[in-house]
């Protein structure tokens, strides 16, 4: 953390953030769906999705790139496939509103296959996991990102893909989910945004300059031309990074990343898998594999400094710890938001 940043009390800070929407033109509900989702974020430790994206947003928004007030249409209904059509709306809206339609039909028909077909950015994807876990649902997350290729293939130097997350989530009856989150990137982009304002380096590997050099330098990342984050897990990662650009977008015809076009806002599609485990009749097993599954892996006893958690754990752990103690935000992030909030005529206080 850099020396110099202030906390913020979670929902005073929530309804500043509606406050910028509404005066961007947002209704009620797009302001506070955004707002919430962006908190949350922080709350849950991942500042790369927080509330430092809203001058992104704000001058997206001013451009048309996001399109405030726009309304999710089913464009395809076919049983257990529905395809949405988000038309560059807030993605928090969007992913939002698509969830529930596909959280409803599986419930009758156990299963359904959601596509939501360019939105803004929706943001931490773990949040559509948990918001599924939350009504029961298994569910899969592919999403491609459409902002100017910003992550070099293995084996490359140069950007040619997006971040591309991945999210799965699985709910435990009377217990938190199992919520895995992750950017196919060593690092989420915003995570070098993040440490770009406070001053921070980046791990070794993370980041290869314009010359296709290691850098642990944020900034190489935002250079012209940008530099390249690096995929995780070698081949894997760029495996994985490859199928959500197919499963999330070309699927479904959306658009893809298929130029070095970085003019172009942000863009994401989506595909996800719900599943009842009611509707296929194994909702006890389930939930009584899963719970052998999680005691034996987290059985582990160790004098070393490890401590094995599920997926999910440490973004609760961060979000009690932040409640109580407020969210921290570095000045130059905090100064950026007072910045465009002022734009449009809203003055934030620290």
């Amino acid at each position: 953390m850099a020396d110099q940043y202030t906390r913020h009390e979670a929902g005073r800070l929530e309804a500043q953030i509606t406050d910028v929407f509404r005066a961007a033109g947002s209704s009620e509900r797009e302001a506070g769906l955004i707002a919430r989702h962006l908190v949350e974020a922080n709350l849950c430790g991942h500042d790369s999705h927080g509330v430092g994206v809203v001058p992104a947003y704000i001058r997206n928004a001013g451009l048309k790139r996001l399109v405030l007030n726009q309304v999710l249409e089913t464009s395809l209904d076919a049983g257990g496939m529905l395809v949405c059509e988000a038309r560059r709306g807030a993605g928090q809206v969007m992913a939002h509103d698509a969830m529930a339609l596909g959280i409803a039909r599986a419930r009758e028909t156990g299963s359904c296959s959601v596509a939501v077909r360019e939105s803004h950015h929706v943001g931490r994807i773990g949040h559509w996991a948990e918001q599924c876990a939350a009504a029961g649902m298994v569910s899969i997350h592919f999403v491609n990102v459409v902002a100017g290729p910003y992550v070099a293939p293995f084996g490359g130097t140069m950007p040619r893909l997006g971040t591309n997350p991945f999210a799965a989530g699985f709910p435990r009856p009377g217990r938190d989910p199992v919520v895995v989150d992750f950017a196919t990137s060593t690092l989420a982009m915003g995570k070098v945004r993040v440490a770009r304002n406070k001053g921070e380096t980046l791990p070794e590997g993370a980041l290869l300059d314009n010359a296709g050099r290691p850098t642990t330098n944020p900034a190489d990342l935002f250079t012209t031309p940008p530099g390249s984050l690096t995929t995780f897990g070698r081949h894997k990662g760029w495996g994985l990074q490859l199928a959500c650009e197919l499963l999330g977008a070309a699927l479904t015809g959306a658009a893809v990343q298929h130029t070095d076009d970085s003019d172009t806002g942000l863009v994401n599609s989506m595909f996800s898998v719900i599943v009842a485990p009611d509707r296929l009749g194994t909702a006890g097993p389930y939930a009584e594999r899963l719970e052998e599954v999680a005691d034996f892996v987290t059985s582990e006893t160790t004098t070393g400094p490890g401590t094995v958690l599920l997926p999910g754990m440490p973004e609760r752990a961060n979000r009690a710890e932040r409640l109580a103690n407020g969210i921290p935000l570095d000045d130059e992030t905090w100064s950026q938001i007072v910045l465009a909030a002022s734009g449009l005529g809203v003055r934030l206080h620290g």
